[in-house]
């Protein structure tokens, strides 16, 4: 056995909050043996003891992201790629740099938000490359025709229930997200505006109708993260009228809200932009079956990818430096634009204080979860600076004197003195999102749970704190020392398997027959496709 001794243990879940031993028996954490023996005794003293990080939204994988690699070739490493690799795989903020980085920050687990169906083998093999943390993803629907006609043709709920379930299973996914529901197939026909009670051209169904189909298929299937939005209107001013009205429309059943500050904007002031964030928080706080995740802005170069075609077709305009890739496609399509974020930018200096006065006026850290939308609103890189701004509001005074006074006066930001607790960092970024996902084996280090543990060095400098952990174990493995990786292993995909429908898998076969002249196997992710039989770990759904 392992013991890891006299760490400071923060583990919420378990109740844990002060100097304690941890104990690895065979990859899982476990009781102290009787007589005290350990094989391997490594020394916390004056170290903090969590369970490793869980990002549950994360753009690391598919289409998407190799669109932004090809697109940015200045930003590219001069890896010469394996045979066997994908080459894609190997240039620019490449998946290898990409687990070894979030292990050295102390994740372990972590979930890519839009993996299209038709683009979910490539994913996989991306997703199988990353070295060391596991990870998932989430199966993106709600653009796409097959959907759309079920709609139109008002079949019944089990019938959209059925497909759902399809689609999870023929992607390997973990849960189901819609993005901008709707835009995307509206855009098509040349909308290019597209809000909550719209209309898709050609199809007679609104954007309401959709996520409200869709949230319950996933409810009745019992897959346990809930249905996962990205609204319509992102970065428009005054599209916090639209989150509102979205949480609305879930009518109390749950529901998770996507990079919440995007849509965190009012339109007070001579500039009609400003934060309506207090609003937002307000409304999260009094309802109970909504959890979000921030996509908190921080400044610097950065590239927006998203399936969201509409919304990145508008944001061209604003790209930085001046290049962009728009494609469309059936189950969404993307938009790659790259942008720089400034502090003297009154519209950015807004986006960084919004996201920031989410964190900090929600209530109930169980329902907030720490992302950047990495990379939107910045790589997740950041996320060490922005710890260290949510922990310590001096240091929040420091960042927040150098933005213009004019974007200070559009936000509360500057009057909020909370400051976040180990144990609310914790619970946001380890505890929470391992509920919501459904995955009772991490996210705690109670005996039974999977020994994946990070060990952090005290210091005054928070962020230098979470930017190199002193010890990270993954599955009972030493996988980084002293903020270095000194052993590669390979993590698992996580999924769920609601049980797709002989009837519907049929209808399906006929139907890529018909549309695209390829049978339905072509696009299903098989156990072994990635040349792991061991890769694919099932969560369970809901009975």
């Amino acid at each position: 056995m392992i013991r890891i001794r006299g760490g400071h243990i923060v583990d919420p879940v378990n109740g844990r909050d002060g100097p304690g031993d941890l104990w690895i028996d065979g990859g899982i954490i476990a009781d102290p043996p009787k007589d005290g023996a350990a094989r391997e005794t490594i020394d916390a003293t004056g170290c903090v003891v969590m369970a490793g990080g869980i990002d549950i939204h994360s753009h690391i994988a598919g289409a998407s992201v190799n669109t932004a690699r090809l697109l940015l070739p200045e930003s590219h490493h001069a890896w010469a790629p394996r045979p066997k690799d994908t080459p894609l795989a190997r240039i620019g903020f490449d998946t290898r740099t990409t687990g070894r980085l979030y292990a050295q920050m102390g994740f372990t687990t972590v979930i890519e938000p839009a993996m299209m169906p038709a683009n979910a083998l490539h994913a996989h093999l991306e997703l199988a490359d990353t070295p060391i943390i596991d990870t998932g993803a989430l199966c993106v629907l709600g653009n796409d025709d097959f959907l759309l006609s079920l709609l139109r043709a008002k079949e019944s709920a089990s019938a959209v229930r059925d497909y759902v379930s399809a689609m999870v299973e023929q992607s390997r996914a973990l849960g189901v997200k819609v993005i901008n529901a709707g835009a995307s197939a509206a855009f098509k026909a040349n909308a290019r505006t597209f809000s909550l009670d719209d209309t898709v051209p050609d199809y007679g169904v609104t954007s309401r109708q959709i996520v409200t189909a869709l949230q319950r298929a996933v409810e009745e299937l019992g897959i346990p993260h809930p249905l996962h939005i990205h609204c319509n209107n992102l970065g428009v001013p005054g599209n916090a009228d639209t989150a509102v009205a979205t949480m609305e429309a879930t009518a109390g059943a749950p529901a998770h809200l996507a990079h919440l500050q995007f849509y965190g904007y009012g339109k007070e002031g001579k500039r009609a932009f400003s934060s309506a964030a207090a609003r937002l928080a307000a409304e999260v706080n009094r309802r109970r079956d909504i959890t979000v995740d921030i996509g908190q802005v921080m400044f610097g170069q950065t590239v927006t990818v998203s399936c969201d075609t509409l919304r990145q077709f508008t944001a061209r305009a604003f790209g930085r430096p001046k290049k962009w890739a728009i494609n469309e496609a059936d189950f969404n399509g993307a938009g790659i634009v790259p942008y720089r974020y400034s502090a003297k930018d009154f519209y950015n200096a807004v986006q960084w204080a919004t996201g920031l006065e989410l964190f900090l006026l929600i209530d109930d850290p169980w329902r907030v979860f720490f992302t950047t939308d990495h990379p939107n609103g910045a790589p997740f890189t950041t996320y060490p600076e922005i710890f260290a701004l949510l922990m310590d509001r001096a240091a929040r005074a420091e960042a927040i004197a150098r933005l213009p006074k004019a974007a200070l006066a559009m936000t509360t930001l500057p009057s909020i003195g909370r400051e976040y607790s180990l144990g609310e960092i914790a619970v946001m970024t380890r505890a929470a999102p391992a509920k919501l996902l459904g995955l009772s084996d991490r996210g705690h280090l109670g005996r039974g749970a999977l020994a994946d543990v990070a060990v952090y060095r005290r210091g005054r400098d928070i962020a230098a704190m979470f930017r190199e952990a002193a010890l990270v174990v993954k599955n009972g493995t030493v996988v980084v020392k002293a903020g270095r990786v000194v052993n590669e292993t390979r993590g698992r995909a996580l999924t769920v398997r609601p049980g797709a429908g002989a009837a519907m898998q049929r209808r399906l076969e006929r139907y890529y027959d018909d549309r695209f002249g390829l049978p339905a196997s072509l696009f299903a992710v098989t156990a072994g496709a990635v040349g792991r039989e061991d890769r694919f770990a099932e969560a369970p759904c809901r009975s």
